[in-house]
């Protein structure tokens, strides 16, 4: 009995089963707001669809449109609402690549960096961060009076815009161009790219609906009312018939021969 009781203390307790937390999990797919046409930017496994709200995910604007010249300007979206197994963003901010950067940057130049905070007219906060390069070294004057030239021009344009058409100035270049111009009054600047852009607070989601991008070009569809242009059809070739006169009068001609022969036979 001794013994017995010895073997089942020795005995070792059962293992637990361990559930596989991938098995539980579905793969959902990320799409873009409507300013990008809602183009799909990945997937994502998660066990519950609330845990997928709050997510951030980045995409180069060359994956988004295939514009090689942007594969440096990144965009930052955030879950904000899952239907289904499609999980829909906002735009969150934006960024360039550091390699860009310091491409930009050289020796015996002066690089200025600004953070200007702006409001559209659709209630978005938005804190721009643009950066100025010249040709040659600036005074500390100069750099206070760019910064300040900067600033209100920035903060006029933005107020007359949503927030599509700012994402749209942005990544299109327009509104570095328009920087760049009204600060030539104080010194030539050579460059200026908007190095990050952060949505501070939001506003009317509804303007984040406009599209920015080309939708793909369609076929020409004729007007109500209008019939449908018919294209004409290719006439089939003539098709020549064979002369039978000729092998008819030929014919003809042998028998008479033939007739002829046997009226001398007979003579």
């Amino acid at each position: 009995m001794a013994t017995e009781k010895k073997k089942a203390a020795v005995q070792k307790p059962t293992a637990r089963k361990v559930k596989d937390r991938w098995k539980a999990k579905e793969w959902y797919k990320i799409h873009a707001p409507m300013m990008f046409n809602q183009a799909v930017l990945g997937e994502t496994p998660s066990a519950d669809a609330a845990s997928l709200v709050g997510r951030m995910t980045e995409v180069t604007v060359h994956d988004l449109t295939g514009d090689f010249s942007k594969m440096h300007v990144k965009l930052k979206f955030k879950v904000d609402d899952v239907r289904g197994f499609e999980a829909h963003t906002i735009f969150v901010g934006q960024d360039l690549t550091s390699d860009y950067i310091r491409r930009l940057t050289r020796r015996k130049k002066t690089k200025t960096d600004h953070v200007i905070d702006v409001v559209t007219k659709d209630g978005y906060k938005v804190r721009i961060k643009p950066m100025s390069i010249t040709d040659k070294r600036i005074q500390a004057s100069q750099e206070t009076a760019v910064r300040a030239l900067m600033t209100n021009d920035l903060q006029k344009a933005a107020s007359e815009m949503t927030i599509s058409e700012l994402v749209k100035a942005i990544i299109s270049g327009d509104m570095a161009r328009e920087l760049s111009n009204v600060s030539k009054v104080i010194v030539p600047i050579k460059r200026v790219e908007i190095r990050k852009t952060e949505v501070l607070e939001m506003g009317n989601k509804a303007a984040q609906d406009q599209s920015i991008m080309e939708a793909p070009p369609e076929e020409a569809k004729p007007a109500e009312g209008e019939a449908a242009p018919v294209e004409p059809k290719a006439e089939a070739p003539a098709v020549s018939q064979p002369e039978e006169t000729e092998e008819i009068k030929s014919e003809g001609s042998e028998e008479e021969e033939l007739g002829k022969e046997k009226e001398s036979g007979e003579q």
